[in-house]
C-alpha cells in the first residue's frame, strides 16, 4: 500500500529537470498567479534596451559631444587625441593619434561595466531577457541552473572591481558639472538649464554608485564591533540608507545620464540654444 512517503519512482518516470522534476510537486499550470505579472519584466526589457540603443548610437556617433561649456558623461573624460577641444575639462590625449575609433568606447566600459554587473542590474536582465526567473513565483524555462559559476557569467564577480573604476569617473563627472558653471567664453558666473541637468545628474550619478552593495560592504564590512568604529558604523547607516533605495536610483541614475549626453548632443548638433539663468 502506498503511504505517499515513498521516493519518486525516478526509473519509469526520470527527472526532466529544473521545476517539472519528480521530486518537486505536481501542479500542471505553469504557475497560479492570474495577475499581469509579465508587466514588470517586459517593461524592465524595454527600458534597459532603449538605453543600450541608444547608447550604442551615441557611443559610435563620435560627433557633437560637446557644447561649450558642456560635454557628453559618455565621452568624459576624453583620452584619445581625436576629442573635440574642451577648454578647461578632462582632456587627456593618453591615446595617440592612432586611435581612429570614437573616445567614447575608450572610457563607456568602466561606468557599463559597472552596471552590468551591478546586484540590481543582474535581476533585471536575468528577469527581463532571460526569464530566469520571469517573475516571483512564476517558473524559469531551464532545465538547469548553474548561477554564476560558469562563463561568462561568473565574471560577474569583479564588480567591486568596477566599482573602484565608476567612483573616479563620477569624480570627473563632479569636475565637468563644476565646468558647467561657465559661459560659452569659458568665463565663470554661468548658470544654464544645462547647468542643472548636470547637477541633478551628478547627484543621482553619486547617490547610485554610492548605494552600491559593495560600497556598503567595503564601508562597514568585516567589523565585528561596530561600537569601536564609529565613524565606518555612521557611515555604514548612510549607505544603508541609500542602498535601500537601489534600485530607484539605478533607474533615475541611467535615465539622467542618458538625458545628460541627449542635452548636449541637442545644444552641439543647433537644434536650441541653452536658456541662460544668468
Amino acid at each position: 500500500m502506498a503511504t505517499g512517503t515513498e521516493p519518486p519512482d525516478t526509473e519509469s518516470h526520470p527527472p526532466s529537470g529544473g521545476v517539472r522534476s519528480a521530486t518537486r510537486a505536481a501542479i500542471d499550470a505553469p504557475h497560479l498567479r492570474t495577475d499581469r505579472w509579465w508587466l514588470a519584466p517586459a517593461a524592465t526589457a524595454a527600458g534597459l534596451l532603449a538605453f543600450v540603443v541608444y547608447s550604442t548610437w551615441r557611443a559610435l556617433a563620435n560627433a557633437d559631444y560637446y557644447a561649450a561649456p558642456y560635454v557628453s558623461p559618455f565621452y568624459s573624460p576624453c583620452l584619445a587625441e581625436n576629442c573635440e577641444p574642451m577648454r578647461g575639462g578632462p582632456n587627456w590625449a593618453l591615446f595617440g593619434d592612432w586611435w581612429g575609433l570614437s573616445p567614447a568606447i575608450i572610457i563607456l566600459i568602466f561606468p557599463l561595466g559597472f552596471r552590468l554587473t551591478c546586484y540590481y542590474y543582474r535581476k533585471a536582465y536575468y528577469r527581463g531577457f532571460w526569464a530566469s526567473p520571469p517573475a516571483c513565483a512564476v517558473a524559469e524555462p531551464h532545465k538547469k541552473y548553474t548561477g554564476e559559476t560558469r562563463f561568462p557569467l561568473i565574471l560577474q564577480n569583479i564588480h567591486r572591481y568596477f566599482f573602484y573604476a565608476a567612483v573616479p569617473v563620477a569624480g570627473i563627472l563632479t569636475y565637468d558639472t563644476v565646468l558647467a558653471f561657465r559661459d560659452e567664453d569659458y568665463a565663470w558666473g554661468h548658470m544654464g538649464l544645462g547647468t542643472l541637468v548636470f547637477l541633478v545628474n551628478i547627484v543621482l550619478i553619486w547617490a547610485y554608485t554610492l548605494s552600491c552593495h559593495s560600497c556598503r560592504h567595503i564601508v562597514g564590512g568585516k567589523l565585528k564591533h561596530f561600537s569601536r568604529h564609529p565613524v565606518r558604523y555612521r557611515m555604514w547607516q548612510l549607505v544603508g540608507r541609500l542602498n535601500a533605495r537601489h534600485m530607484q536610483l539605478a533607474w533615475a541614475s541611467l535615465v539622467s545620464v542618458a538625458l545628460a549626453d541627449l542635452y548636449v548632443f541637442l545644444i552641439a548638433s543647433g537644434v536650441f540654444e541653452d536658456p541662460r539663468f544668468f
